[in-house]
């Protein structure tokens, strides 16, 4: 199929699966396999040495799972995808293919709790520093690489500030510096809300739990190789230079402008396991047709909730890009379809414990750590994705005790705000 002849909304329908293929079927087949035959040894060996394409053990391909890869690869329009099984996984794979011990990446300010936490103490302890930008500016990325730093790193829409930062000046900042910049793109929908290689971006994370899925019936995360970095800089020996665990075989010359994504998936799947299952796999691809019908919907319905809390007296403050007065609207309408998200924040008046009864009286509303859903999802993040951060780093990242991140789903937006308003009532 020649992906790059349709648009978004056929890509996420009809990409990855074989019009061709043998018994007819109209969806992806589900592959319960551990293992696959080998037609000789020499085809094994052919395998084993990357010489020739194909499946050797689901922990690093899957006919499912390939499938689902080639279709997120369409939809993003980059040379190769990675399935795996959860999307703190797909950032640590991508980190360490990249960077090794004593080697630093230079990262966003407004980051996930759970990337925070990977990033200032897992991979502290691999020997991998992270820098932590003091603000925004690309210019105070700028000034945190060195000849030791192997990456930028952001999101394209911060958890849970919803700050959009300026791809385009960070993508010359690391061009000027010539690292790959590495953009977490959870928010922006599989590329349909956002596509950071339309702004110079060369690696894209995602975690596919959320609107990739969008059900929350499978855990999953996934890497895309935008195939537009040199790998041949001197900087990368692992991909430009012979591979200690493939007999010396250079990455780079073997797959060119793939080099990133096929290193991911031989060294990084091989040795670390993280590898999602094929049933999983599938119900990804089941989420990926109905994305841009689903995004549509809860985007409308988020604006309509944000108005709502807006004009409510128990709401000290809401924070939602599509509204002028946020601190990054400008950057969401360059960069993002329609100029906004699926979620945003409020901050209710009161205290920690008004805020707690508040988020327990809603019936509609599911409270849990969660966005991308088709169930609304209210998130108190000072109690959960940054309850390990210090007072310090929480004020950094802009969660205070009233905070609330909400993720609109597909219910009526009227019933949701029927169901806020009850909630309200039981504020005093």
């Amino acid at each position: 199929m020649n992906n790059k002849k349709y648009r978004f909304e056929t890509r996420q329908i009809h990409a990855g699966l074989d019009p061709k293929i043998e018994n007819g079927s109209r969806g992806v087949g589900i592959f319960p396999t551990a293992a696959y035959r080998f037609r000789s040894c020499d085809h094994a060996a052919k395998l084993f040495e990357l010489s020739e394409a194909g499946n050797i053990y689901t922990r690093l391909q899957n006919p499912t799972t390939s499938a689902y890869e080639e279709r997120i690869a369409a939809l993003y329009g980059g040379v190769g995808a990675l399935a795996l099984s959860s999307g703190m996984s797909a950032i640590l794979i991508t980190v360490t293919a990249l960077a090794k011990q004593g080697d630093n990446i230079v990262a966003a300010p407004y980051l996930y709790g759970g990337t925070y936490n990977q990033f200032r103490i897992s991979l502290r302890n691999l020997g991998i520093e992270v820098r932590i930008a003091q603000s925004e500016e690309p210019e105070a990325f700028a000034a945190l690489c060195d000849e030791r730093t192997k990456a930028i790193y952001v999101e394209s829409m911060g958890n849970p500030t919803c700050a959009v930062l300026d791809l385009e000046g960070l993508a010359a900042v690391a061009k000027a510096k010539d690292v790959p910049f590495v953009v977490d793109n959870t928010f922006g929908a599989a590329g349909y809300l956002c596509n950071p290689f339309d702004w110079g971006a060369n690696i894209v994370v995602d975690s596919a739990t959320k609107w990739i899925n969008g059900h929350g019936t499978a855990m999953g995360g996934v890497i895309v190789d935008g195939g537009n970095y040199n790998w041949a800089n001197g900087k990368f020996p692992q991909i430009d230079g012979p591979s200690e665990g493939y007999h010396g075989l250079n990455l780079y010359e073997a797959f060119g402008a793939a080099a990133f994504i096929v290193k991911c998936r031989v060294d990084g799947l091989r040795d670390l396991g993280c590898c999602p299952s094929p049933f999983d796999a599938y119900l990804m691809m089941l989420g990926l047709e109905t994305l841009s019908l689903r995004v549509k919907q809860e985007v409308e319905t988020t604006w309509r909730l944000a108005e709502y809390c807006r004009s409510h007296p128990k709401v000290e403050r809401v924070s939602f890009v599509g509204f002028e007065d946020h601190p990054s609207y400008k950057n969401a309408k360059k960069y993002y379809r329609f100029g906004s998200s699926a979620v945003f924040t409020v901050e209710l008046k009161g205290t920690l414990e008004s805020t707690v009864r508040f988020v327990e009286a809603q019936q509609l509303a599911a409270h849990m750590t969660m966005i991308g859903d088709s169930i609304t999802v209210i998130t108190h993040p000072a109690s959960t994705t940054h309850k390990q951060l210090s007072e310090a780093d929480l004020k950094a990242a802009g969660v205070t005790p009233t905070l609330l991140r909400i993720s609109a789903g597909l219910e009526h937006a009227d019933d949701l705000i029927e169901d806020f308003e009850q909630a309200f009532a039981c504020v005093e």
